[in-house]
């Protein structure tokens, strides 16, 4: 009979070399199972194999889009391959984006749908799936690696960005989206706590360091210095922290940014 260990969900992986990789390789480390969503299917298969041997259980759950449809989907089968009664979801992390950077008249009405159906939109279904699943458990208990009395059914991530409070010249699309997904996870935030739920937003200041972004990036230094950029396992770090806090302390908002900013 399998043990019960609880399930990690992260949507949005990228490249594999960003926040959501380095959340599924922290949290598997850590004993949780783990399901990913994302749209690549390389990268996808990738993770899960490194995943895998080195010790961990994990499961790829490719979608096509990131609509609401898409995301149920995924859950559908998540729900399949990983039954409640041995993987209880307890931690959900939803890492996905799309960025326009245009001038406000160049930016398109679908560039405006894009923006929304993935910062928003999806953000909305995978929420609802998230929660629906925490309210059918118990508080975490240490038999499925929990901390013991924690008073917590689940925590749910959120990763925005700096547009996520702020925009600027070409990124009211982008910064459109952003806000809606910091306001989701705030509304959420207000009602769900009051069920042990806990809800939490981590605003992204800065550049991440990611194969997609080495190449943008003008520093020759840029990776031997880790004061001028975000690091995707440091990132994992501090949403594993919030995960670990009990319900007499809860942070519903973070700030992440590098030592030396520019800007």
């Amino acid at each position: 009979m399998s043990s019960i260990r609880p399930l990690f969900i992260v949507a949005g992986i990228g490249s594999g070399t960003g926040t959501g990789a380095s959340a599924a390789r922290l949290f598997a480390q850590k004993g949780y199972r783990i399901a990913l969503i994302s749209r690549g299917q390389e990268p996808l298969n990738k993770l899960t194999k490194e995943l895998s041997q080195n010790g961990g259980e994990a499961a790829a759950f490719p979608i096509a889009d990131y609509t609401p449809n898409s995301i149920r989907s995924a859950f559908t089968s998540i729900r399949t391959h990983f039954p409640s009664a041995t993987s209880p979801l307890r931690v959900a992390l939803f890492n996905a984006g799309h960025g326009v950077w245009k001038p406000f008249l160049d930016i398109t009405d679908n560039d405006l749908r894009n923006s929304f159906d993935v910062n928003v939109a999806a953000a909305f279904a995978f929420s609802r799936e998230v929660i629906t699943e925490f309210l059918k458990l118990g508080f975490e208990d240490s038999s499925e690696g929990g901390q013991g009395g924690s008073r917590k059914r689940g925590t749910l991530l959120f990763t925005g960005a700096t547009a996520s409070i702020r925009g600027n010249a070409t990124t009211s699309a982008f910064a459109a989206g952003k806000h809606g997904l910091r306001a989701l996870a705030q509304s959420l935030a207000k009602e769900f706590g009051k069920q042990n739920i806990h809800i939490a937003h981590s605003i992204i200041d800065g550049v991440i360091l990611t194969e997609r972004t080495k190449g943008r990036l003008d520093d020759p230094n840029l990776e031997g210095n880790m004061d001028t950029h975000l690091d995707s396992a440091s990132i994992a770090k501090s949403y594993l922290g919030l995960v670990q806090q009990d319900s007499s302390a809860w942070t519903w908002e973070i700030d992440l940014r590098p030592a030396h900013e520019k800007w």
